[in-house]
């Protein structure tokens, strides 16, 4: 993992890891419809580095803060949690909506990585450098690590305790999952020590989960957010995060949208999806048609979502 790392980080002058890694062990996967797995390849069970299909996770614990009236998605971050990184003029005008979209266009450094040093953040060309936040939209690590580091100042606890308390736990997760930060990311709160996670693995750590678990939380959010008749994230929670950001239509609160086909021109415009890893991870959600299709280190990922969503008829509109 760590050479590979090296290959696909373009970052040449920030290419040292910070977090653990897990070596790769080929394809796995798993379809799901009705909530019953039809089909699997690979070892499904095995755990996986999950990627940037982190930052779609990290979302759902935004949610649980939602829910709990801790987090109001159109007010200024600086309002509900101190940080130095929300001190100055432009960032005192980043929302928690605009962190989770990826537009707070927030400039800074954050566990020794500045964000300039992402250099994903200029492949889409939509950012506005310097522009206030909301007007401009980047996929940045560094950012995604700073909203790890606003929630669990907000939460006050780990991020993946509230994660496995919440959700993980109660959908039934195998025990084989983790979270994981750099080592030195975190923050002391009411005089502990608590570790940060990273929102990815462009620089190590981030969520390892095998298929199955990916898919559970999937079948989660086809069911908005009720598992086995437990409301565990509100059905508004998952209207926002499928909700289009205003200066990027197929991105919403960290999940990709196929609305317009534009992530998978293949698949249908149904679709909602975590992905990482440029989509060799891949969890893609399709509530028309009752599907989840989670897959680990897969090639060809879009032939495999339009053959199986061709297989099967949308439902008719409620």
């Amino acid at each position: 993992m760590r050479s590979y790392l090296t290959s696909q980080v373009g970052d040449v002058s920030h290419r040292e890891v910070l977090g653990p890694l897990l070596d790769g062990h080929g394809a796995s996967g798993v379809v799901v419809r009705r909530g019953v797995v039809l089909a699997s390849w690979g070892d499904p069970e095995r755990t996986e580095m999950a990627f940037s299909a982190t930052k779609s996770v990290l979302s759902l614990v935004a949610g649980l803060a939602f829910d709990d009236g801790l987090l109001r998605l159109d007010e200024p971050v600086c309002r509900s949690v101190d940080l130095p990184q929300f001190g100055g003029a432009h960032a005192r005008k980043i929302t928690w909506r605009h962190l989770l979209d990826q537009s707070s266009q927030w400039e800074g450094e954050l566990w020794s990585k500045p964000t300039w040093a992402d250099a994903q953040s200029t492949r889409e060309g939509t950012e506005s450098a310097g522009g206030p936040p909301g007007v401009g939209w980047a996929y940045n690590d560094v950012r995604v690590n700073l909203t790890a580091l606003a929630l669990t100042v907000l939460l006050r606890r780990p991020l993946s305790e509230a994660l496995r308390e919440r959700i993980m736990e109660p959908i039934g997760a195998s025990s084989g999952w983790s979270w994981h930060g750099y080592a030195d990311s975190a923050v002391e709160i009411d005089g502990r020590r608590i570790a940060v996670v990273s929102g990815g693995a462009h620089w190590g750590g981030g969520l390892w989960i095998n298929a199955l678990d990916l898919a559970r939380i999937g079948q989660l959010c086809l069911r908005n957010g009720q598992w086995g008749g437990r409301r565990l994230l509100s059905a508004a929670w998952i209207e926002e995060m499928w909700r289009p950001c205003p200066v990027k239509p197929n991105y919403g609160l960290s999940w990709w949208l196929n609305d317009h086909r534009t992530v998978w021109p293949k698949a249908p415009s149904t679709g909602r999806c975590a992905r990482g890893n440029g989509g060799s991870h891949l969890l893609w959600v399709d509530p028309a048609r009752d599907l989840v299709v989670s897959s680990r280190w897969g090639a060809g990922v879009e032939s495999l979502l339009a053959g199986v969503s061709a297989a099967i008829e949308p439902m008719p509109p409620a």
